[in-house]
């Protein structure tokens, strides 16, 4: 698909466009779960630059961040589901 700035050019409404259509629905939703950790990592914790000299070390430190960028998303869907509940009366 061809891009310009904030126009996307329209798809032909047949059944080879639906499915084009469908095909970059389902790619920005995989690109948008992939960011989301990379998005919290240096937006909420701060990490724009290396601190450490060595591999090992930075590599520990970006598996630490990442596990608790993944803990930070499941805490925030897991409020989700019990506010949904406690909403429903349950």
């Amino acid at each position: 698909m061809t891009y310009k700035f904030n126009y996307r050019t329209r798809v032909p409404d047949t059944e080879a466009g639906r499915m084009q259509e469908f095909c970059e629905q389902v790619k920005a939703s995989v690109r948008a779960k992939v960011e989301h950790p990379f998005h919290i990592i240096k937006n909420l914790f701060g990490l724009r630059k290396v601190r450490y000299k060595g591999l090992a070390k930075n590599h520990a430190q970006l598996m630490t961040l990442f596990g608790l960028a993944n803990l930070l998303i499941a805490k925030r869907s897991l409020f989700e589901l019990r506010a949904k509940a406690q909403a429903q009366g349950g």
